[in-house]
């Protein structure tokens, strides 16, 4: 087992990365005896993990809720049931909420935890290759709103972070690949020999091999880590970890977040900001080509949607989290591994480079 440290003073945790951790009791799920725990998964990994996990927590008053899996179920509807979860197991403020499964369920149940009695503690135990990589780590918690996504929402650092790589043996190819869209993402603003390990090792990574996994997982989290530590609550240097994410959410709530999973539109967004940031001047021709190369080796997509309208993706960009005086604060890249805050960009700078990441005939 290996850990990397996620250092915020009094708020600072662990995130332990390791091969079939579940089932077998350690230092990351250090609740107390007879305290009560609720864990949160859903429907998919309710099946294949929730009995493991409830077997690492010997001594302790274990509860468990499952809710439908997907990005559709991210709704105030269901922080709302693991309010009620917590209210009918009479869980008091030394309580934990342990999340198990994607970033859906991380953010939703680290959300009830954040306004559960002001706060009580919750513990990550993420099973996708995206929750393990980002929304895992860093304490953004919340849920969806028809009008934008995570609108609503709270920071609240877990306790821990609990990365068992065994549960991607289980994960839908699918799934895996859109998690290796935010493993490029860290990668393009802030880690170019990153970048380069990537294209040398997709291969083993498409394989899942277990070591490339673990040294990809590792970075990828260090990586988050020291941002996280720097600007817990983004305002400043954080914000370059949405990169590709204005234009992502556009598009997630434009098709109802039915049509992509978040990493399948996070690889679009990335294509549209480096093509804007090409057109910008600001980084040299042919770094969109490069990420676009990485992308579709990872099985990602690379253009928008036909059906979806220029003008309202731009009306949505609106309402993202990042829009600050009006303006988009969109994350750009200067050159490869080194991303850059932009607010500069004109609204005929944006059309273009959504139009030139449109498929062609």
């Amino acid at each position: 087992m290996q850990t990397v440290n996620v250092g915020l003073a009094e708020r600072s945790y662990q995130v332990f990365i390791g091969s079939d951790m579940l089932g077998q009791p350690h230092a990351a799920f250090n609740i107390g005896s007879g305290s009560t725990a609720l864990i949160v998964t859903n429907d998919t990994v309710a099946p294949l993990y929730l009995d493991k996990l409830i077997q690492s927590l010997a001594g302790v008053n274990v509860h468990s809720l499952v809710l439908p899996d997907g990005e559709t179920y991210k709704t105030q509807e269901s922080w709302s049931k693991i309010i009620d979860a917590l209210i009918e197991v009479r869980a008091t403020r030394d309580a934990t909420v342990i999340t198990l499964g994607g970033g859906v369920i991380g953010d939703m149940g680290g959300f009830a935890a954040a306004s559960y009695m002001r706060g009580i503690n919750f513990i990550q135990v993420p099973t996708t290759l995206l929750a393990q990589v980002d929304p895992s780590v860093g304490g953004k918690t919340g849920f969806n709103h028809p009008s934008g996504k995570n609108l609503v929402g709270a920071f609240h650092q877990p306790a821990s972070v609990v990365v068992d790589i065994s549960t991607l043996d289980t994960l839908p190819d699918r799934e895996f690949s859109a998690g290796l869209s935010e493993v490029v993402k860290i990668a393009a603003i802030r880690d170019a020999d990153f970048l380069g390990w990537l294209e040398d090792h997709t291969r083993a990574i498409m394989a899942r091999d277990p070591e490339a996994l673990t040294g990809m997982i590792r970075r990828s989290i260090e990586n988050k880590a020291a941002v996280v530590a720097e600007d817990e609550r983004e305002a400043g240097v954080r914000a370059l970890l949405n990169f590709g994410h204005t234009f992502a959410h556009a598009v997630e709530t434009l098709t109802g977040y039915r049509q992509f999973l978040h990493g399948e539109a996070v690889a679009m967004g990335m294509m549209v900001a480096s093509r804007l940031s090409e057109l910008r001047g600001l980084c040299d021709t042919g770094l969109s080509h490069r990420l676009g190369t990485l992308l579709v080796s990872f099985n990602l997509p690379l253009t928008l949607p036909e059906n979806l309208e220029t003008d309202d993706i731009l009306e949505t960009m609106k309402l993202d989290k990042k829009v600050i005086a009006g303006a988009a604060r969109l994350i750009l890249v200067k050159s490869a591994g080194q991303g850059l805050i932009d607010s500069a960009s004109d609204t005929l700078q944006i059309k273009s480079a959504i139009e030139a990441c449109r498929p062609t005939d």
